[in-house]
């Protein structure tokens, strides 16, 4: 029995139009199978040694792996019925080749089924993956590239291309199959079906694991979610920022781009080229030529290389000028989304900002923002042109040198981005976990110091700094995992490209030294190779930042996806408000739908704060409605009701800035005498939320702020309260001009505000138990509002004979 067929060998790797037969088969065989081999079972070994095996419940069923497995079995059973098909049937002599094929296929599929089912049943003690291991995609990636390199051998005799025999005919019809069923592994390989996610393992319908952070807090349920699922829907909310629709100019800036572009695109052919003119010019050997001063190949070669810059034209003229014109279109971009989001922020409901840390939302904002800045790039400027080189290069070679080349670029290009891909995918976990641990120690440093005055009331301090440390203990932990795997990642890149360098130039230059090719073909091949690998490099580190990229902008995304629980109803108008009624009709409302608040509200019971949330229309009612001059607040809107209505709240917030657009207001509030007595006066910064002013400086200034806006409707929500018994007094009188033509809603516990009230509202545990003028209230035996009238009066007089 010979190992090869007649007038074939194992060293004929091309022959008649394709590869060799026994060539072929045996490279494919011994490369797939050692690899499947020797890393399927030490991640076997690593199973056996560490996993446990997953319960049922958090097993999905999915038809998709189903048809995996189906086709492990289909290409172990294809494998023997080719043997049996091409020597049973046909009594052709059976050679070496074809029995190590045999046994290679009866490992590597049964091997690699066994790996699936696995990575399937069975978790390593490390949160669940969304993806294949690196041996299952390496493995399948191998295979479709074997059946690839059997699919360019169309022509070669030994290969089953006549069809005018049954057998040829069999085995054209098999190796259909087996190409489909490879081609089904890989693609479905890519999508990992039935593989359990952490949302399946941590909250399937009958686990009761919870994912808790290191600080006790949830982590997000789809954290391990792949980066590229949803990956056009999230395109679909950044493209519209992305394009320049309002601008002609930056559209045509936009074109010129991609016109620069595609010009160091062919600057990147030709370098290499002109530079081997140099060199086989200078070189008599090679040409049979005297040596020629080749100074106009010289100026092209520099003019290119000044048009190209580095391999990836990186400091080329066209790149600068590339650059320059793209300045104004990312600044567009970032203003867009930056400004859009700010503006989603502040229709969200009153219900989410309550519940929202600022220091989080802030920290989302500045990642998401910063990343959209470069993804648009990468993508246009970096991935594109790169594939476009990578695919010249392999045309290139393959026409101008021979088949081999370009199929070491190829081999070399699946391997790099297969592994690329699937460690980066594997990664993506721990940059997730980072995030989330960055987000955390970034909100809690934003709330203490927000809060400092409160944690200095209670002694507080070495427990907040406590508190930060532990959050930044917890980010440097995920921050290592993230940083390690990189590293790893960057390894195993700088591996395979100098593994496909060395291959490369070994074979060049074995071809330099029979003569089939020049010194100059093979300084070509360096130049264009070394210039090849450089974008290809950057190729795995720009999918690791996009990817990165897409993580950092999801819970940007998450943000932008935040429903606008009120909104204004289509074609909704202004409110107009001629004399201000205000008036609840049969209301119900409720936070939570196990605590109703507001129950058939009409004449009687409620609460102050929800009735001023309603107003506003924070909240809208679950039933009734809130008039306005017999106007629905939810058929109008939101702006102009919130514009009728000004309020004096209880607990008045500033901005860190100065108060002089008060200056007129400011007299009316009692407060113009003591602003000028600042050392800035008007220009005086008030400080984070209004912290260099007193209780009663801040609620002047909160009455002048209102005063300013003239509106229809005021609210003083214990607007005095914060004052002392004089200002008061003087306030009183300027409150009595604001409220001249105005509904005035006034809130307070100190009855001197409201003697003057045409009508009071006496509340008692959610209920109105009196109602009139003040002299009405005074007079009504063991009520409730005398009797309040008279303690505070007591303590008025107190205050009086102590002054």
């Amino acid at each position: 029995m010979y190992y090869c067929g007649l007038n074939d060998s194992v060293s004929n790797a091309w022959v008649n139009h394709g590869f060799g037969l026994c060539f072929l088969h045996t490279l494919g065989s011994s490369i797939i199978g050692l690899w499947i081999l020797t890393f399927g079972c030490i991640q076997l070994g690593f199973y056996r040694k560490y996993a446990t095996r997953l319960s049922a419940a958090v097993l999905p069923q999915n038809k998709k792996f189903k048809i995996q497995v189906f086709g492990h079995f289909a290409l172990t059973s294809l494998a023997v019925l080719s043997v049996i098909v091409r020597h049973a049937v046909s009594h052709d002599q059976l050679f070496g080749y074809e029995i190590l094929d045999l046994v290679a296929n009866l490992i590597i599929w049964p091997l690699t089924l066994t790996v699936l089912l696995v990575e399937r049943n069975f978790q390593l003690p490390s949160a669940p993956s969304n993806s294949h291991g690196v041996v299952l995609i390496s493995t399948w990636t191998l295979a479709f590239l074997w059946q690839n390199l059997k699919l360019l051998s169309l022509n070669n005799e030994p290969f089953f291309y006549d069809l005018s025999h049954l057998r040829e005919q069999i085995e054209l019809t098999l190796f259909c199959f087996e190409y489909a069923f490879v081609f089904s592994a890989f693609f479905l390989g890519m999508k990992a079906p039935g593989i359990s996610q952490t949302h399946d393992y941590l909250f399937g319908e009958h686990s009761d694991v919870e994912a808790v952070l290191p600080d006790g807090s949830t982590r997000n349920q789809d954290i391990q979610q792949s980066t590229w699922s949803g990956l056009w829907t999230k395109l679909g909310v950044l493209l519209p920022y992305m394009w320049p629709k309002k601008s002609l100019g930056l559209q045509f800036r936009v074109f010129m781009c991609f016109l620069l572009l595609a010009g160091v695109r062919v600057a990147n052919v030709y370098v290499p080229i002109y530079y081997k003119k140099i060199v086989d010019t200078l070189t008599p050997v090679a040409l049979g030529a005297e040596v020629r001063f080749c100074w106009d190949l010289i100026a092209i070669f520099v003019a290119l290389k000044l048009i190209q810059g580095g391999g990836t034209g990186g400091q080329g003229i066209l790149n600068n000028i590339r650059t320059f014109l793209w300045i104004r279109v990312q600044q567009y971009t970032t203003r867009e989304i930056q400004v859009g989001l700010f503006t989603h922020l502040h229709h969200l409901s009153l219900r989410w900002h309550l519940s929202r840390k600022t220091g989080e939302v802030l920290r989302i904002m500045d990642r998401g923002t910063s990343s959209i800045n470069g993804l648009l790039s990468y993508l246009v400027f970096n991935i594109l042109p790169t594939i476009v080189d990578i695919v010249v290069a392999i045309v290139y070679f393959s026409s101008a040198f021979n088949i081999w080349f370009g199929l070491i670029v190829l081999v070399t290009m699946v391997i790099y981005l297969a592994l690329t891909v699937a460690v980066t995918e594997w990664r993506t976990k721990f940059r997730r976990s980072m995030n989330q641990a960055d987000n955390e120690q970034r909100s809690k440093g934003v709330d203490s110091l927000l809060n400092f005055e409160t944690v200095k009331y209670y002694g507080a301090e070495h427990y907040e700094i406590d508190r930060y440390e532990k959050a930044i203990l917890s980010f440097q932990t995920e921050e290592f995992k993230s940083l390690t795997s990189l590293t790893l990642l960057n390894g195993t890149q700088s591996l395979i490209i100098n593994g496909g360098l060395l291959v490369g130039s070994l074979y060049c230059a074995l071809l330099v030294t029979k003569g089939y090719l020049t010194p100059g073909d093979y300084v070509l091949f360096g130049t264009y190779i070394l210039q090849l690998m450089v974008p290809l490099n950057f190729l795995g580190t720009l999918y690791r930042v996009i990817q990165e990229s897409f993580i950092n902008m999801e819970n940007m995304l998450e943000l932008m996806d935040e429903p606008q629980e009120i909104s204004d109803l289509p074609n909704a108008l202004p409110i107009m408000v001629p004399q201000g009624k205000i008036e609840f009709k049969n209301v119900n409302f409720h936070y939570n739908p196990e605590r109703p608040i507001l129950k058939d509200v009409g004449a009687t019971g409620s609460g102050k704060s929800t009735i001023v949330r309603l107003l506003f229309r924070f909240y809208d009612v679950q039933s009734g409605a809130v008039l306005i001059d017999d106007q629905n607040v939810q058929n109008v809107t939101q702006a102009s009701v919130r514009n009728a209505i000004g309020v004096v709240p209880q607990d008045t917030v500033l901005f860190n800035d100065t108060i002089s657009e008060v200056e007129n207001a400011a007299r009316h509030a009692d407060i113009h005498d003591k602003i000028i007595a600042f050392p800035d006066g008007y220009d005086t910064k008030v400080g984070e939320r209004g912290l260099k002013l007193s209780g009663g400086e801040k609620q002047r200034v909160a009455i002048a702020r209102t005063i300013l806006k003239a509106p229809k409707i005021v609210l003083l929500d214990e607007a005095t309260s914060a004052l002392d018994t004089q200002t008061e007094r003087h306030i009183q009188n300027a409150l009595q001009e604001v409220s001249v033509d105005r509904t005035t809603i006034v809130v307070a516990h100190r009855l001197s505000t409201i003697t003057n009230a045409h009508c009071i509202l006496v509340i008692n545990e959610g209920e109105i138990v009196e109602r009139g003028r003040h002299e009405e209230l005074l007079g009504i035996p063991n009520g409730k509002y005398a009797a309040m009238w008279n303690q505070q009066s007591q303590m008025r007089k107190t205050e009086d004979d102590k002054e």
